[in-house]
């Protein structure tokens, strides 16, 4: 007896080995460097994002292409903490359905966190992730859902501290103010956002004009606007609309006008700019309020280092479009808690147990410390789990969108205070 469990004991030693290496090798990722032994195991994760075309579309391409760009950085480092990062992706179609969808897989796949992606159909999304226990780390901030589920821990305020901030950037130099947004519930919100920082510095509100969300044309909008604000300013948040907004808002502003135009980034974008002019874009001199610094800003060096070495030239990342920053953003809230952690296997259970008691993340100033325990959230019934309030105030300069003031403005007291709109 005891002789054959010596002589068998190195069979299963050479099965586990065999089969570890074949699926190395269909894996294609080799061993990690800097990984201890092979001893920890790979983290999954799920980045979605729609992936559309047409006139209509939402395309946020980017975000997936710089999830699988992150994960090719950091695997070749050897991983974080010795956990080979895989990622999955899903296109989520800009649709409840394909929201779902994914959220389903993640959970068939049986994931850690869902990080970085783009939705605007939270309630489709989070239910199931949220019977799940998958942790929705960093997400674009699309759907008011991500701001009150309890598993989602987001890197930025929202729109609505855009809107939130663009009140407050308009008011320093715009006595009338027209705001023109989606006739949407998310629409329906912004005028009590944007009025309430009016009102901190003296400022009537804003004139509210609602507006379709995917109209072809926008010169009725455009006129109204141009009347109320008289020599103050237009701002304008109706997201891929908005182009479209001021194409109709140019043709009808009288040439060589006082009346000055601003936006939000997501709304506005350097992509924009570039493609309807560069300097000679009827962007120029915009306000536009964004959540991180601007995309020159040395801050996002790194990123821009790892996109050029690791992107192999995938011309859907662009490093100054807000949603690849948040992604960038997003998996390094990931890499803090997994180190954090420090344990040989991650599961998603594992990662809202750490970020709910305090796990800090240092995004190297591109947003303040991040941590998402209860004494760090804004705690409002509408953006109970929002932990950043801050943006910054930019402005289109030579074509390039560049900082109007340097630092972070803190909004939160907007958010807590913001009176109802209508």
């Amino acid at each position: 007896m005891t002789g054959r469990r010596r002589l068998s004991s190195p069979r299963p030693y050479k099965l586990l080995t065999s089969v570890a290496a074949g699926a190395l090798l269909v894996s294609g990722c080799g061993v990690l460097p800097g990984a201890s032994g092979g001893s920890r195991e790979p983290v999954t994760v799920m980045t979605w994002a729609p992936d559309t075309t047409g006139a209509d579309a939402v395309n946020m391409a980017g975000m997936p292409a710089m999830a699988r760009t992150y994960a090719r950085w950091i695997n070749e480092k050897g991983g974080i903490d010795g956990h080979e990062l895989r990622v999955l992706t899903c296109n989520e179609q800009d649709s409840a359905a394909g929201a779902s969808k994914c959220a389903r897989r993640a959970a068939d796949e049986n994931v850690a966190a869902v990080v970085g992606s783009y939705s605007r159909y939270g309630r489709a999304f989070l239910a199931p992730l949220e019977a799940a226990g998958i942790p929705y780390i960093g997400g674009y901030g699309a759907s008011a859902d991500e701001f009150t589920s309890y598993l989602s821990y987001p890197v930025n305020g929202g729109q609505p501290a855009l809107v939130a901030g663009n009140g407050e950037q308009l008011a320093a130099g715009c006595e009338r103010v027209s705001l023109v947004r989606p006739d949407s519930l998310v629409g329906d919100s912004m005028p009590g956002l944007l009025d309430t920082s009016l009102s901190r510095s003296d400022r009537p509100a804003s004139y509210d004009i609602s507006a379709a969300e995917e109209a072809t044309s926008y010169d009725a909008e455009a006129a109204e606007a141009l009347d109320k604000a008289g020599d103050g300013c237009v701002t304008a948040v109706l997201g891929k609309g908005t182009e479209t907004f001021f194409d109709s808002f140019r043709r009808l502003a009288p040439k060589g006008g006082e009346v000055r135009i601003s936006s939000v980034l997501g709304s506005v974008g350097q992509s924009l700019v570039n493609r309807t002019g560069g300097p000679n874009s009827p962007f120029e001199g915009a306000l536009v309020t964004g959540w991180y610094p601007e995309s020159d800003d040395p801050r996002w060096n790194e990123m821009r280092e790892v996109i050029r070495k690791y992107a192999f030239g995938d011309n859907r990342i662009d490093p100054s479009d807000t949603g690849v920053q948040t992604t960038w953003i997003a998996y390094t809230a990931l890499k803090a808690v997994v180190e954090a952690m420090d344990r040989p296997d991650i599961a998603a259970g594992g990662i809202s147990v750490s970020l709910n008691r305090g796990t800090e993340v240092d995004t190297g100033g591109l947003t303040p410390v991040l941590r998402w325990r209860f004494q760090d959230m804004v705690g409002t019934a509408a953006y109970g789990r929002i932990v950043n309030g801050r943006v910054t105030f930019q402005v289109v300069r030579g074509g390039r969108i560049t900082a109007e003031k340097k630092g972070f403005v803190d909004v939160t007291e907007t958010l807590v205070n913001a009176r109802p709109s209508g």
